[in-house]
């Protein structure tokens, strides 16, 4: 019999995982299918009832991306409950070259692949060379950021986890917010406040002082400001843009990625409407006198909900040449 040589490649977030097969680098999307994470002990169980469902497929490769820590080829799962190794990796899929990232590493190794149409301009920066680092910047159950290096020898994205790096303080408004979130847990971290739990946050600690206290998912915040019913909304989206603003120009300032920055994951795409008019230019040159310099950096929301898997793909391609 013969068997269709494919890879596999998995992108696993906090709530779903999606997995789909790629010939070399292109990703097959008709072959695209969603877990949930609930529903499996571990990924080997996703990624074996994956191959079951699929017809006559020889895995040559996989890649998985994951939200979380990698460290020597480990990943650990910051919101799951799993750690994924490239020997159960391999069992389960009978790969033998196997890759394991970090989803903001995926993501930048899928920039200069994407459809330009996937890309949505929200500062213009100035040109730059074709070895100009580049940072994706992950807004979404978590926060994370990950700077791409385009070198001579191949492209470089490097792991962080600046998600549980502590929030800015540039006003009194920031002290209390900070206090507040360090009251609940323990330690005022920026993913406490700019993810999708973090905005239910902020929309929670603008109505501390509301006798009618209401809760509101972050679908629901978004969903308000659409239709402009919620003052409250408005303050929380206001309070997460400028924070974000912030952090982003800190970022930048970190990594100089005179490539372009790249914000990506669902939290991003939903606030991409709302940030410039609530304050997320203005924090992100707050800058004292590098001002100037930061309008160097272009800044973009990716669209692609498959980015991570189109980076998996490119990354595995290289490394099975």
């Amino acid at each position: 019999m013969t068997h269709k040589r494919l890879s596999l490649l998995a992108d696993i977030g906090g709530t779903n995982t999606r997995v789909a097969l790629c010939d070399g680098a292109e990703v097959l999307t008709s072959s695209i299918r969603r877990f949930r994470n609930a529903e499996y002990s571990d990924l080997s169980g996703v990624l074996k009832s994956y191959l079951e469902a699929a017809d006559d497929i020889e895995c040559v490769g996989a890649c998985v991306a994951a939200a979380g820590p990698v460290r020597d080829g480990v990943a650990t799962m910051t919101n799951l409950n799993w750690t994924i190794d490239p020997v159960s990796v391999a069992r389960a899929t009978g790969a033998k070259t196997v890759s394991i990232l970090n989803d903001l590493q995926a993501q930048g190794h899928a920039l200069g692949h994407l459809d330009p149409s996937a890309l949505t301009e929200i500062r213009a920066g100035k040109p730059a060379g074709p070895h100009a680092a580049q940072l994706v910047i992950g807004v979404g159950t978590g926060f994370n950021a990950a700077a791409v290096y385009n070198t001579a020898a191949g492209r470089l994205v490097t792991p962080s986890e600046c998600g549980h790096i502590t929030m800015p303080i540039r006003s009194e408004d920031d002290l209390r917010l900070s206090q507040s979130v360090e009251k609940a847990h323990g330690f005022p971290g920026v993913e406490d406040v700019l993810s999708g739990r973090g905005l239910e946050r902020l929309y929670a600690w603008h109505q501390s002082g509301n006798a009618q206290e209401i809760t509101k998912s972050a679908s629901d915040i978004i969903s308000s400001m659409q239709t402009g019913d919620d003052p409250l909304a408005s303050a929380s989206v206001a309070t997460f843009s400028r924070i974000l603003g912030a952090v982003a120009g800190d970022l930048a300032l970190v990594h100089l990625p005179f490539g372009g920055i790249y914000l990506i994951g669902g939290v991003a795409r939903a606030m991409q409407p709302y940030l410039v008019e609530h304050g997320f230019n203005e924090t992100f040159r707050d800058k004292g006198r590098f001002a100037d310099f930061v309008d160097t950096f272009s800044i973009s929301t990716v669209e692609d909900d498959y980015a991570a898997l189109i980076g998996c793909a490119q990354h595995l391609s290289h490394l099975t040449k």
